[in-house]
């Protein structure tokens, strides 16, 4: 059986194979399987992977909360997203911290939180209060080649086949697992399709150079907006899900003019030449 999504998604598919001449039948059948593969592997497991990031308009995530959390690479902008909070973004923040969840996170924002939440008792701000004692009472799998022992409360270490035991934990029963941070974990989890949707805050900043959300080898797919808000301070706050293999089509001319063999062929010279 097909669900209503997925007929809907199929027929935005088809009526873009009949109006673009150039849409063949390997694309549209490459597109109607990629989408049918993401969706019966969502609906398998038992519970949501989410990717949470703060991220710069050029798709920088590094250090959004200070200047030391995390200055490798010599990293000068750290602290970059602090002075853009307002009422919205912390009435949403508070919304997230209030249904269950767990984490996943990499070895480096593991020891960046176990340093940090922990230690954060009877703050006179709530909303860092909530979060404090969310995060500490959380289970967190930690993900590390280095670790021989993870001491912040009911953290639990992956080690060996980070994609088979996150599958795995994927499939058992529990709310969702939600990854914090963690830029070289998200670079496996996104090769390895295991993201189930992106809660993404793009913070109004340019920020140049710096660890990406999506690095080099990212696995290709379309994303689907989710949902959107926009903060008085510009913060836009989105949500994707995957929405299959990218659909490609052609806005050139049938038969391409000289002009444009000559342009092609110089492309092609001067890649040879890089």
């Amino acid at each position: 059986m097909t669900s209503s999504g997925t007929k809907e998604q199929i027929g935005r598919v088809t009526r873009a194979f009949l109006s673009m001449k150039k849409y063949n039948r390997a694309e549209l059948t490459k597109a109607y399987e990629g989408r049918e593969r993401t969706m019966s592997t969502q609906h398998a497991n038992k519970r949501k992977l989410v990717l949470n990031a703060f991220m710069s308009i050029d798709g920088i995530m590094q250090a959004p909360g200070g200047p030391e959390e995390d200055p490798m690479g010599d990293f000068s902008h750290g602290g970059w997203s602090v002075n853009y909070w307002d009422e919205m973004t912390m009435n949403i923040m508070n919304e997230a911290l209030s249904e269950p969840f767990e984490l996943l996170l990499g070895r480096r924002t593991y020891e960046i939180f176990a340093a940090h939440w922990p230690f954060v008792k009877n703050d006179p701000e709530k909303l860092n209060q909530m979060a404090a004692d969310r995060l500490n009472s959380a289970r967190k799998y930690v993900v590390s080649k280095t670790l021989s022992r993870a001491d912040w409360t009911n953290s639990v270490l992956i080690k060996g086949d980070v994609a088979r035991a996150i599958e795995k934990l994927k499939n058992q029963d529990g709310p969702e697992i939600q990854v914090h941070g963690s830029s070289n974990l998200i670079q496996t989890l996104l090769q390895s399709n295991l993201v189930d949707e992106c809660r993404l805050w793009i913070f109004p900043v340019v920020l140049g150079r710096g660890k990406r959300l999506f690095g080099d080898g990212a696995h290709a797919g379309a994303w689907k907006l989710a949902d959107s808000k926009t903060s008085t301070s510009g913060v836009l706050i989105t949500t994707y899900t995957p929405a299959g293999e990218i659909q490609r089509g052609s806005a050139a001319l049938e038969v391409p003019t000289e002009a444009e063999l000559a342009r092609r062929k110089k492309m092609r010279d001067e890649e040879k030449h890089v």
